[in-house]
């Protein structure tokens, strides 16, 4: 008895050492077979996903400066926020100023104060606490009010082009073609033009693109594109979509303004004398300066986004806020030191205050 578990004891050890010496790698790894390859949908899945929400990081590869950042970047902002508020007391008490130009002008402070504080306050609050977390649809809130209000103050631009014209080419109907009625109208229809446009972008990433390989945005803000970069899906009706409708807004814009303003030089270009020649386009010299301030930086940041590959990111998210904060900062200024009841009625303000004190 005893000798038969031996025997069977060396039997099963002898056929381990046979199957450890058989087990070679080729053996031990599975073989080819259709079934076994990867699938490219599993890995899909497990390379992205359904993010709940978004990484902002401020401003990439300054990451160690974003303190000191935070002054130049919160003294804008407030300078942006004062001097818009400013005009729209001003034009509101001044019934001087109630009139198509400076109603238009009202539009942009307002415009300017939308498009610095969808961006400003949550820059600022990654600057200071590292609060870079954004919900999905705060991202989208937040990239359809910026281009959306973009947009609206181009054809905010494009009105006030049309004003300019009315009154130097045409000035006896001036009154009766630029009414508050007509101006309130040509407000609206710049505002429904830009929810026309941009609304269908956040839509399509919402039910287009609702799956992303990553959920950190190197940007300050959910910009449009930085935000498509990071989709698994095919974005290109996205990308064609968003450069149509930069094409539609920029150039067709700025081209229907640059007509309107030839027209004004042939008129100016007729008067008699070079006096009423610098007069009448002085009262164009404000509109002009703003449509620089807010045309330029959108093309020299276009620019650089498409041909400027060589220039460092920091650049890039850098010029993109100075084109939200320049013109809110810049605008207020320009018709306040080129408009006399602006300035007159400051002065006066300011005056009074000094005597209170």
């Amino acid at each position: 008895m005893a000798q038969t578990l031996s025997s069977g004891h060396q039997w099963r050890r002898e056929l381990s050492v046979l199957l450890a010496q058989s087990a070679t790698p080729a053996t031990l790894s599975p073989a080819p077979c259709a079934s076994c390859w990867p699938n490219p949908m599993l890995t899909f899945h497990n390379v992205c996903s359904v993010p709940s929400s978004f990484q902002l990081t401020g401003i990439p590869g300054l990451e160690s400066l974003h303190i000191w950042l935070s002054i130049p970047f919160g003294s804008m902002y407030l300078v942006a926020v004062v001097g818009n508020i400013t005009i729209l007391a001003v034009v509101r008490v001044e019934r001087s100023l109630h009139q198509p130009m400076y109603f238009f002008l009202c539009m942009l402070a307002v415009i300017d104060l939308v498009l610095s504080t969808s961006t400003m306050p949550k820059l600022l609050g990654i600057f200071w606490f590292g609060a870079g977390d954004i919900g999905l649809d705060a991202c989208l809130t937040q990239m359809f009010l910026i281009h959306c209000f973009a947009t609206v103050e181009s054809g905010i631009f494009l009105a006030m082009a049309f004003d300019r014209y009315v009154a130097i080419c045409d000035p006896l109907r001036h009154t009766t073609v630029l009414t508050h009625t007509m101006v309130g109208r040509l407000g609206l229809a710049a505002l429904l033009r830009g929810i026309l446009y941009i609304g269908p972008l956040p839509m399509m990433i919402r039910l287009q693109l609702p799956l992303y390989k990553a959920r950190v945005i190197m940007h300050s803000y959910c910009e449009h594109m930085a935000v498509v970069t990071l989709a698994c899906g095919d974005s290109r009706i996205n990308n064609v979509y968003g450069l149509s409708i930069g094409f539609l807004v920029l150039i067709l814009d700025s081209m229907a303004i640059a007509t309107s303003y030839v027209m004004i030089f042939r008129a100016v270009m007729g008067l008699a004398t070079p006096e009423a020649r610098l007069k009448t386009l002085g009262t164009c010299g404000s509109h002009i300066c703003a449509i620089l301030i807010f045309y330029v930086p959108i093309a020299v940041s276009s620019l650089i986004h498409r041909f400027g590959h060589q220039v460092p990111p920091p650049i890039h998210t850098l010029l993109a806020n100075f084109y939200l904060l320049i013109p809110p900062i810049l605008n207020p200024i320009v018709y306040a030191v080129r408009t006399k009841q602006i300035r007159e009625r400051l002065l006066q303000i300011l005056k009074i205050q000094t005597k209170i004190r």
